[in-house]
């Protein structure tokens, strides 16, 4: 199978080359292409993009969101499977074989890496956590999954089903619309445990509390309309 990881970017110039090289090394000995889509940086990281080699770099001229980013990179991707990686080192390309096992011995259409099933994690915010149990816990009422961490950044998707899925979500409420979406498609879903490395405001984190609201309202209205 093809792999095609897709990273979405907004001002991460002192971690995306690493990232970039990260990914690289656990991919080597498989088909694969790297899609980078820079959405509207303006701290230089669409400089440094611009001097890797062996990407595929898509630039937006305006900074529109994570999920705008995904939908112009899915759009772009040419793989049989689709890996969402993010562009700080929150999430570790190491997890890859853990995350790609269930699609690559047929048993999984979608898999999500979680970061509450026993990986080692970093300890921070206690706040967040709730936050995103919270989260979670309201999308599988509205789903009827038993997910234990849908807003994690780890997705996995075979390239099929994106192609059945018009993403309408521009920032971050990507996550609960894709839940939504293929919880109605009834594709069959994994979830493994991932290791994360999470960052605090001071090193770049940037969700925060308007975006746990919109999460919310996101949860109702992909439950019930498109």
């Amino acid at each position: 199978m093809k792999l095609s990881i897709v990273i979405p970017v907004f001002n991460e110039r002192t971690t995306i080359a690493a990232v970039i090289e990260r990914v690289r090394a656990v991919v080597t000995d498989r088909e694969h292409e790297i899609v980078v889509v820079d959405d509207g940086s303006a701290d230089g990281t669409r400089d440094v993009l611009r001097t890797v080699e062996g990407i595929r770099l898509i630039e937006h001229p305006m900074n529109q969101g994570k999920g705008a980013a995904l939908r112009t990179g899915f759009a772009a991707a040419s793989g049989d499977v689709v890996i969402v990686q993010d562009a700080d080192f929150e999430y570790d390309p190491r997890d890859y074989p853990r995350l790609l096992e269930p699609i690559e011995d047929g048993r999984a259409d979608v898999v999500f890496g979680s970061r509450f099933l026993g990986g080692p994690h970093r300890v921070l915010f206690f706040w967040h956590y709730v936050a995103n149990k919270m989260l979670t816990w309201l999308s599988n009422i509205f789903t009827n999954l038993n997910l234990s961490d849908m807003e994690t950044g780890y997705k996995v998707f075979r390239r099929e089903v994106l192609a059945k899925i018009q993403i309408r979500s521009d920032r971050f409420n990507f996550e609960p619309e894709i839940t939504a979406k293929v919880a109605k498609g009834r594709y069959r879903i994994y979830e493994v445990p991932i290791s994360y490395s999470g960052r605090t405001y001071e090193e770049g984190k940037k969700i925060g509390l308007v975006d746990g609201f919109s999460a919310l309202w996101s949860i109702v209205k992909f439950r019930f309309i498109d």
